[in-house]
């Protein structure tokens, strides 16, 4: 369901995001044209690679469907990270999201020895906040004003996944 991007995902990752581009405007941030195409991504998989971001593509067949990124990842007495995620709109619904949910938290608390996992979604994305409790993660607050999204500041619902299944 989930493999790490590599490089020569980037022109199909390139045409999923134009392709999303209206679909996915209310959720991120404003990309520049750059953004959707193949150097674009290929020059963002370096950057995340360099960041020890760790970017997966959510598979649907063969085909990518999306990508989930486990990222600001903090060690010693933290062991946590971040994830996000974003899903074709064409394919939402089908549980892509929840089962590539399922396997980053795995490879976050097995490969990478992590204790805790923080997702955040936009107080209105109750698909996205769906996604995440199925995935037995607990809603642990707002955050006002957590992002720059479509250019304005945005709040955020918190949400985290302890590794020994205490919210």
């Amino acid at each position: 369901m989930i493999r790490p991007v590599r490089p020569e995902d980037c022109d199909e990752l390139a045409a999923l995001y134009a392709a999303n581009r209206d679909f996915l405007a209310p959720f991120e941030p404003v990309r520049p044209p750059e953004f959707f195409t193949g150097d674009g991504q290929r020059d963002r998989l370096a950057r995340q690679l360099a960041d020890e971001t760790h970017p997966f593509a959510i598979l649907d067949g063969e085909a990518i469907a999306g990508t989930i990124n486990v990222f600001h990842i903090v060690r010693e007495s933290l062991q946590g990270c971040t994830i996000g995620y974003w899903v074709d709109g064409s394919r939402n619904g089908r549980g892509l999201a929840t089962e590539a949910v399922g396997e980053v938290v795995n490879y976050a608390f097995g490969e990478l020895d992590l204790h805790r996992v923080e997702a955040a979604t936009l107080v209105e994305n109750i698909a996205s906040q769906r996604v995440l409790e199925k995935n037995d993660f607990d809603r642990i607050g707002l955050a006002r004003g957590f992002l720059r999204i479509a250019g304005d500041w945005r709040d955020f619902v918190l949400f985290q996944r302890i590794a020994d299944g205490r919210g």
